[in-house]
Order: structure tokens, then sequence, then C-alpha cells
């Protein structure tokens, strides 16, 4: 009996030690903690501010969208090969000689504010300003037109050479003049205006 007793007790004794080893892990300190609260809230900050965050825009692509165009260059001084010159003989005045210019198709520039060069013969009897003002600048370009009148002769005696083609000249000196045929005409002093808008403005007085 007495080893009965024994043998039951230590099956007892088994059955406690597995029952306290199977309720263990329950209570256990080694069980895996819980996710960082911290590390959690810190990712979705992270992750809105990627998915809010703008691109930024480079300088140079504002520079250039609010950049003014240059402005347009001015236009070329006309030399006379950059015109339609023409010459026709006025009687108002005693007479004289109307100059008329007008830029080639597709050219456009300036006349600049002083008289034409105007001269007569090989010898070149060159006319002098018959105005003292200055004159202002005239832009050529289409249709426009520009005036100046000549003087063939001054004086009032009966000296006089007598040629049949003026020259015309824009600057001094003019690489390309340009002979324009006028008929007889008595050259003796002659005078020149300066370019004028307008033919009636262009009468020579002297």
């Amino acid at each position: 009996m007495r080893s009965r007793r024994l043998a039951l007790t230590a099956v007892a004794v088994a059955a406690l030690a597995v029952a306290a080893t199977a309720c263990g892990p329950e209570n256990s300190d080694t069980a895996a903690p819980a996710p960082s609260v911290t590390a959690a809230t810190t990712t979705t900050a992270t992750a809105t501010a990627t998915a809010t965050a703008k691109p930024s825009t480079p300088a140079t692509t504002t520079a250039t969208a609010t950049a003014k165009p240059a402005d347009a260059p001015p236009a070329g001084t006309c030399g006379a090969k950059d015109l339609v010159l023409t010459a026709r003989t006025e009687s108002q005045a005693g007479g004289y000689i109307l100059i008329s210019a007008k830029a080639k198709p597709g050219v456009t520039c300036t006349l600049p504010p002083r008289p034409p060069v105007i001269a007569f013969g090989s010898g070149g009897i060159e006319a002098s300003k018959a105005e003292q003002g200055v004159s202002q600048p005239i832009k050529l370009s289409g249709a426009d037109t520009a005036y100046a009148g000549v003087m063939s002769k001054t004086t009032k005696d009966n000296q006089a050479v007598e040629f049949n083609d003026v020259i015309v000249g824009i600057g001094s000196p003019d690489p390309d003049p340009v002979s324009l045929p006028v008929g007889p005409t008595a050259v003796d002093r002659p005078i020149v205006t300066n370019w004028h808008t307008l033919p009636q403005d262009a009468v020579p007085v002297h």
C-alpha cells in the first residue's frame, strides 16, 4: 500500500508541473513588445508630407515667362542704293528741280537730318544748303516719300553751265550716287533744301 501511495503522489506532482508549464506563456515577461506608437506616427507624418509637397518651379522658367522681348533695332541710314529716286522740273519760285525718294520694296531706312548731296557734271558743281534750320530724320518704308528741292541757278546774270542730269547722293560721299535726267538745265551756284515729307515744303527760296 505504501508503494502505491508513493506512485500516486508522484503522478500528482508531475500533473501539477505540466499544468504550471502550460500556463506559463500567458504570464511570461518575454512576450513580444507592442508596436511603437512613436514610430508609426513618424511614418504617417512622413508619408503625408511627401504626398502634399509641391514640386518647386525653377527660377529660370519664371524668368523666361516674364521676360519682355527686346526692342526692334532702329532702321539703318538710307543710301542711294536703298531708294527709288526721281527728279522732275517745277515752275514755282522761278523754276526748280523736285527730288523724290522712296524706299525700295522690302527696305526700311532713315534719311539723315541733312540735305541730299546734289552735284552737276563730272566736274562736280555741288549745291549748297538752302535752309539754315536743322531737319528731322525721315523714316522711309513702303509708300512713304520724302522730297527735296534744288534751285540750279541762283545768280542773276546769264553766265551758267548747262547740264542734262543731276547727280543725287545721300551721304558725303555716297558710294552709289544716282544720276537722274532733268533735260537742259542752266547751273550756277545751285542750292538744295533739306528732306521734307511734303512736296510744298521742299520749294527752295533764294
